[in-house]
């Protein structure tokens, strides 16, 4: 089978952001039970939603610092085949790669021929024309 692998990574992948779901929910309810042991229990939720909003704030302002490179040697590059797009558009803009993305599997559950010819589309191969003498 071609994505074994593929399905192998991707149930990692699941089981590490689960993992990391259950991490963050954890430290979360610990914060805020070690709190209400000197404050309210308003002041202590209030208080650990602070704490997340920070964290969250700090973790996007290091993850967008190293993408301060130059974005018009970015569009000179323009992918040729439609996977290479699809993996532009993704990277470049991942919510509009998601969107697009949802909007294209309700449109395949819609019409399930569409999603057999876009299919075989995909698979088909190439042919070189013969050449007749």
């Amino acid at each position: 089978m071609i994505g074994k692998g593929l399905v192998k990574k991707l149930v990692a992948a699941f089981a590490a952001a689960a993992s990391a779901f259950v991490a963050v929910v954890a430290v979360g309810a610990t914060l805020y039970y070690a709190l209400c042991l000197v404050l309210p229990a308003l002041g202590a939720a209030a208080i650990t939603a602070g704490v997340f909003a920070l964290t969250a704030l700090v973790i996007t302002l290091v993850f967008l610092k190293g993408d301060s490179r130059d974005d018009d040697d970015e569009e000179d590059d323009e992918p040729a085949g439609l996977g290479e797009r699809a993996v532009h558009l993704f990277t470049s803009r991942p919510i509009l790669g998601t969107v697009a993305a949802l909007a294209g599997g309700y449109i395949f559950l819609r019409n399930p021929a569409l999603a057999t010819m876009v299919a075989a589309a995909f698979t088909e191969k190439s042919r070189k024309p013969v050449r007749r003498r």
